[in-house]
Parts: C-alpha cells; structure tokens; sequence
C-alpha cells in the first residue's frame, strides 16, 4: 500500500495526465475587493464604492473542497485582506483544517495587527516599490513605507523568526531604482526579496476594459530604456552577487534577466522568456464575488454561489481548457508575468 505522501504525488500526477483535478493544492481567495492604496499599475482601488466580500458561510463551504482535494496552503489576496472585519476568523477556520494561511499584503495595517498575525498567519508577503520617496509615490499613499517599516518591525519584535518577505513589480516608474529596492528591503527588515515585470495587457486587477496603449505605456518601460534596464541587471549580478548566493533576492541571475526580455519582447526586440506553468493543474483563484479562475489571467470558470468549488473545478469547460491550454502558444501565457509551477513531488508550504 502506498504512503499517503506518495498517493498524494500519485494524485497530483494524474491531475496532470487526466486534467482533471484529484489534488489542489494551492487556493488563492481574495476576501475583500477593496484596496487601501492606490498604485498606479493596478486599478484595483477604482473600485472601491463597489464592496464584494466573501462570508464566513463561503468559506465554511470552501471546506469541502479543500478536504477533497487535500488543499494545504491558502492565499490570501486582494484588494487588502486585512481590510475583511472576519479575516481573522476566516484564518481560524482554516487553521482548524491544518491549512496554513499565506497573506499579501500592502503592509500598511502591519502594525496594527501584529499580534494576531503573528499567531494565525503562516507568512506575509508585501508590496515594495522602492526606497521611500519611491514607493509612496507609487502607493499614492503617503508615509506608506514608514508604516510598512513599522509593521515589520512590530511583528519580527514578537516573533524573530516570523518570515515576512517582500516582492516588487519592477516597471518604468522604479526600474532605475532597483538597487535601492534592494536596500529598502534590508533596511525594512524583510528575509527575501523577489522581483516581476508589471502587467500591462490583461483584464487582471480589476481592469474590465483593457488599458490602451497610452495607459501601457504609463507603467511600461520605453524601447530606449530596455538595454539600461540591461545594464542596471548587470550592475545586480555583480553589486548584489552574495544576495543571489543566499537567496535574499528569491530569483537566480538567469531568471532576474527574464525581466529584461520581457520588456524586450514588448517592443518585438525578442521574443517573450520561456516559462514553464502548471497553475491551472495546482491551484485556483476564487475572487470577494465568488467567481473562480484557474489563474490570475485567464478567464472564469463559474461562481462558488452557484456551484460547489469541486464541482466547477472538475467541470467539462474546466476539463476541456487544461486539455487545450498549451502554455508555449496561448497568448496569455506567453505575456504572463506571475506564473507557478509546482512538481508533484513538491510541497508547497515548504519547497516552493
């Protein structure tokens, strides 16, 4: 008889071959459609006034699911979850079911609600944009980062060991300021630092029209400012090498330069990095209103209030678009900027 560890990876295999979800590892849910800044590269906040949340009932219902499918980690995304009245509760509940709570987060109510983070949140990811003056601009928020300072600061003074790490968009607005991120991320006290190229071309992040080319290239970088960007990463690999060697910059040298291609590809100077996604296969999306999503970017399978999380998963159009999605080709993927990819054999709290 099979361990359960290794009928575990069996069931993740089959997930892969068959398309059809055994085991789900990974669950991002947004909570709460509203955010507490206001960025320029996401519209997000524009929406404001117009609340969606999930309940404690949709979560309790979520349950299910999660058991099935041996679900073991959950994003919480947003907007800002901490701005959910029960998103304490919400991790609570999940708690009870041994999933561990991942939170992202602007970092601006850190500080507030440290303690209880410290007790029901297995770790934080935050938003950082750059050095101070840098990522208040960005934020359109100011003192940001004097609050997501504190923050950190409040919840290593609880718990030392607590991991909050931080990941920032790089962009035509701080590109030129990559070292100091790299800096501010010290000085904040993170214990790792990732990076990504901003997305200018999808309906993610609340964007129900697309952004014209104007709006693009707001947040893209320009085509004379691609091989600076080129220069700056070089400048990293040298200037930063312990930082790769100790994994405090999360991302090898060879993926850092991604970014540089993918700005590249932008203006038809090369073509869009390789990467290699399993997401649709690992994980789902269930957005404040219900609606799930294999990705961030694709679009919607159904709405959690109309159809059990499982069975839409595991749905014939579900089905039928892992069948058919081909990572290499579809053109999603191709410009995709925040892409995952978890081996069967690979724990997700743990390796990834």
């Amino acid at each position: 008889m099979l361990s359960q560890p290794l009928y575990h990876t069996y069931k993740r295999y089959r997930t892969l071959q068959t398309d059809r979800i055994t085991v789900l590892p990974i669950v991002i849910l947004m909570p709460h459609s509203a955010c507490n800044c206001r960025c320029v590269m996401c519209d997000i906040w524009k929406d404001n006034q117009n609340l969606k949340q999930l309940s404690e009932d949709d979560i309790r219902d979520l349950l299910n699911t999660f058991r099935k499918f041996e679900t073991r980690q959950v994003l919480m995304s947003g907007g800002e979850a901490l701005l959910h009245p029960n998103f304490f509760r919400f991790c609570e509940i999940l708690k009870n079911e041994s999933i561990k709570v991942s939170l992202l987060s602007t970092g601006l109510t850190l500080k507030k609600y440290a303690a209880q983070l410290v007790e029901n949140v297995y770790e934080i990811i935050v938003s950082l944009d750059g050095d101070a003056a840098t990522h208040d601009t960005i934020r359109n928020i100011p003192g940001a980062y004097e609050k997501l300072k504190e923050g950190v600061k409040t919840i290593k003074s609880l718990s030392p060991g607590f991991r909050v790490t931080g990941r920032t968009v790089i962009h035509r607005l701080n590109f030129q300021k990559w070292p100091d991120i790299i800096d501010a991320a010290k000085e904040i006290g993170l214990d790792q630092i990732s990076f990504l190229p901003a997305d200018v071309s999808s309906h993610a992040f609340n964007r129900e029209v697309l952004w014209s080319d104007a709006r693009q290239h707001e947040i893209l970088l320009e085509k004379d400012d691609v091989p600076e960007l080129r220069n700056i990463i070089h400048h990293l690999t040298v200037s930063y090498k312990k930082d790769f060697e100790t994994k405090f910059i999360a991302e090898s040298e060879e993926k850092i330069l991604r970014i540089y291609k993918y700005y590249g590809a932008c203006y038809g100077l090369n073509e869009f990095p390789y990467k290699k996604c399993n997401a649709p296969w690992v994980s789902a999306v269930v957005e404040a209103d219900g609606t799930v999503r294999p990705c961030f970017f694709h679009p919607a399978f159904g709405n959690i209030h109309d159809q059990p999380l499982d069975t839409i998963l595991n749905s014939d159009k579900a089905i039928e678009f892992r069948k058919n999605l081909d990572i290499d080709t579809n053109d999603i993927c191709k410009k995709c900027v925040c892409y995952l990819n978890l081996p069967p054999q690979v724990n997700p709290i743990t390796e990834n």
